[in-house]
């Protein structure tokens, strides 16, 4: 069976840090950074490579945001 990995992509300038997408992902891929950015606002971040490309975080992003791209990952046979 084929495996999906996931991952994302924020633009950081415009993420209000609502902290939406950190709530929506269930590997807890996403957190928000401790920087700023020219706004004032704490960005989201990919903290971890667990994503699955479940796409909840672009789903609840207000600001449509976060892009989610997927690639299958070929089953390793024993």
């Amino acid at each position: 069976m084929a495996k999906v990995k996931g991952a994302i992509t924020i633009d950081i300038e415009k993420c209000k840090g609502c902290e939406l997408c950190v709530v929506a992902c269930p590997t807890e891929t996403i957190e928000l950074s401790e920087d700023v950015n020219g706004k004032g606002y704490h960005f989201a971040i990919m903290a971890n490579n667990d994503c699955t490309g479940c796409t909840n975080c672009a789903i609840v992003c207000p600001e449509a945001i976060i892009n989610v791209y997927r690639v299958k990952l070929k089953a390793q046979e024993n």
